[in-house]
């Protein structure tokens, strides 16, 4: 029998840590559709057409190490906005959230448009300025030098292009319980995450 928990909210606001920690608690397999766009904007920034890449997108290509720099974050809010790129990339996720035995999924539209019937909805969210330091901290951390000043213009502009595209914006769902992390420890968060996700089982 499935379950399916769809986790939303903006860039490190702490949705990708609390869903992996989730699927463990639960035994539930973990999706971080983010990385499926990122992968397409690589790709894209290796030369291809964001569409061709959706359409021939790989499991392997959501191994590669780049995925996580901040030039990749940036391609992939702009390739997410393509309606055919999203298209090509929904059955792949809804098909992840049919699994026996329960999933995660975290992304952006997860539970207004990719699985609007998940047993359980969560939006993660927290402020502009908490989640840029908490960005900051990775990339310094994995060797990309950068400033808390620049770190937080690149979050407030995608914040910008993924709450007003047309196609999918980003957004709470209507039955979503919200999580505000900006004050939170981490075992905090994931503990609400929890008993929100019990309370629907």
């Amino acid at each position: 029998m499935s379950f399916t928990v769809a986790v939303d909210g903006p860039a490190a606001a702490g949705k990708g840590t609390i869903s992996r920690a989730v699927a463990a608690h639960f035994g539930f397999a973990h999706l971080d559709t983010g990385l499926l766009y990122r992968a397409v904007g690589a790709r894209m920034l290796a030369g291809e057409k964001p569409i061709a890449a959706a359409e021939a997108l790989l499991p392997e290509d959501l191994e590669r190490p780049e995925l996580r720099t901040a030039e990749v974050a940036q391609a992939a809010s702009k390739v997410a906005v393509i309606a055919e790129v999203r298209a090509a990339l929904v059955d792949f996720q809804r098909a992840f959230a049919r699994r026996a035995g329960g999933a995660v999924l975290d992304g952006r539209d997860i539970g207004t448009v990719i699985c609007p019937r998940a047993q359980a909805k969560l939006f993660v969210t927290a402020s502009a300025e908490v989640r840029a330091t908490r960005r900051l901290k990775e990339l310094l951390a994995a060797g990309h030098p950068t400033t808390l000043a620049e770190v937080l213009e690149d979050v407030k502009a995608r914040d910008a292009r993924d709450m007003n595209r047309s196609e999918a914006p980003l957004k709470p769902a209507q039955d979503a319980v919200q999580i505000d992390t900006s004050a939170l420890s981490i075992e905090e968060a994931v503990e609400m995450a929890i008993a929100a996700i019990e309370a629907r089982r």
